[in-house]
């Protein structure tokens, strides 16, 4: 257990951090099943636009990995470029 003031604010910060990364994993895994599951290519390419968005502000917060975020974008992008 820790002892000092600074370690127990720090457990107490990182469980809220935690917590906050949990819940936009889940808004990311969300955007991309609505992208994958839209059949028509302007509504596709709406909800792309804002999955992309989305993705660059989780990296840019150290959520996922920058890698991660430019693979899912250009599965994403090749995936609404096939539909019609």
């Amino acid at each position: 257990m820790a002892q000092h003031k600074s370690a127990i604010k720090r457990i107490r910060t990182n469980e809220r951090r935690a917590k906050r990364n949990v819940a936009e994993k889940s808004t990311m895994k969300t955007l991309l099943k609505k992208v994958r599951s839209s059949e028509k290519q302007e509504t596709a390419a709406s909800l792309l636009k804002e999955t992309v968005s989305f993705l660059d502000k989780l990296a840019g917060k150290k959520v996922i990995h920058a890698n991660k975020a430019a693979n899912l974008k250009s599965k994403l992008t090749k995936f609404v470029s096939k539909l019609k």
